[in-house]
């Protein structure tokens, strides 16, 4: 009876402690972010915005895939809440004209279809979001490279 109790011990102490090195890797990814934040332009914000929005919707989809309820969920949370509060959230509309309120038409849509995704477990409409946004995307990522430059081909 004791060995048992010790062993009951020893597996909670396992699920509650991470280890060091995980720890310290979790604090370095935080750091890491959070200077990669610090550090960046208002263009390469959104740029790093639309990356964690296309991540977390691939991450959906596998999860859908695989049966992954909860993990499914998390990342359609968390795509929502990207374009909700992150990409909707920077968008000036009162000096954005046309294209802002456009943009922000297009991110109430993605949202709805999100939503819908999330309800009936919908992969079609996980990629239709996918689709829909990655010309955006595409161009975003263009407005900052060389290949932009005013003149260039």
């Amino acid at each position: 009876m004791v060995d048992a109790d010790k062993e009951g011990i020893e597996q909670r102490n396992e699920t509650m402690f991470t280890s060091i090195s995980a720890r310290s890797a979790n604090a370095y990814k935080r750091f890491s972010v959070e200077a990669s934040v610090e550090q960046a332009s208002p263009r390469h914000l959104v740029e790093m915005l639309f990356d964690a929005l296309v991540s977390s919707i691939g991450v959906a989809r596998a999860a859908l895939a695989r049966g992954d309820i909860k993990a499914k969920c998390e990342s359609i949370g968390k795509a929502v809440r990207i374009l909700e509060e992150g990409l909707k959230g920077s968008l000036n509309l009162k000096e954005g004209g046309e294209i802002a309120a456009n943009l922000q038409d297009l991110y109430n849509y993605c949202i709805v279809r999100l939503t819908q995704a999330n309800l009936h477990n919908d992969d079609a409409l996980l990629q239709e979001v996918s689709d829909v946004l990655a010309p955006i995307v595409d161009g975003w990522k263009r407005i900052g490279s060389p290949d932009a430059a005013v003149g260039s081909n």
